[in-house]
């Protein structure tokens, strides 16, 4: 059977992909509408730290209370605070950021069940995506920093996507910090033990994060980076 035949058979038009094609050819438009506005409202922030973990970690927990006190110090040394716009730690972050008087963006994400943006973001400063990957680009060519909370699927895709970018030269290299040490001690373990060990990535590539429990010592280790060069955003097209 030849794939024409496959289609015929099972009621689907030869032109079905044409018409698909078509479609997707106009959605570009869509896609470089959301990069044209997520540039232009984001170069006027200035610079910032990108701080990402779980939105189903309630006010409650300590990450999220960890999240304001680290987002408030972010803040006081001049850096704006890019999050999510959702709940959870990314809530915790903007909040920290408004009471403190800096700078709270939020890249909200369309998706089911979302209420939108949490009441921590500033107005100005909200952004709302259909497109993962264009929210992405957003929140590393902006950041100058991650201060990485526990998370789940979204978080790690988020840390590893930027450690791969720095990996491969694709962005210069910016300080993460992961907050967390009986969350994130069995990664770090595993990387060690599975990836360097294997030869799957080198040995300095671990030294592309940073471990602590210690919000004080995670935007100190932020900040100290930039003691010696100047913030600029990490790679352009």
């Amino acid at each position: 059977m030849t794939v024409p035949d496959f289609f015929t058979e099972n009621n689907r038009p030869a032109d079905h992909f044409e018409k698909q094609g078509s479609d997707d050819l106009w959605s570009v438009f869509k896609i470089m509408g959301e990069f044209v506005d997520g540039y232009d409202k984001l170069m006027r922030v200035g610079p910032c730290v990108s701080i990402f973990g779980s939105a189903r970690l309630k006010s409650d927990n300590k990450y999220y209370k960890m999240a304001v006190d680290a987002a408030k110090m972010v803040s006081e040394n001049g850096f704006g605070v890019i999050t999510g716009g959702g709940p959870g730690i990314m809530e915790a972050a903007n909040k920290g950021a408004m009471e403190s008087g800096g700078k709270s963006v939020g890249l909200g994400i369309d998706l089911p069940h979302e209420q939108g943006l949490n009441d921590y973001v500033h107005a100005k400063y909200e952004i709302n995506f259909k497109y993962f990957f264009v929210r992405k680009v957003m929140f590393v060519k902006y950041a100058q920093g991650f201060i990485v909370f526990p998370g789940g699927f979204g978080t790690l895709d988020e840390l590893f996507e930027t450690l791969t970018l720095i990996q491969t030269h694709k962005i210069q290299k910016i300080p993460i910090v992961l907050i967390g040490t009986e969350y994130w001690q069995g990664l770090c373990d595993w990387i060690e033990k599975r990836l360097v060990e294997d030869g799957l990535i080198s040995n300095g590539d671990t030294d592309l994060f940073y471990l602590t429990d210690d919000t004080e010592d995670a935007v100190k280790y932020v900040c100290d980076f930039y003691k010696k060069k100047k913030p600029q955003p990490n790679f352009s097209f």
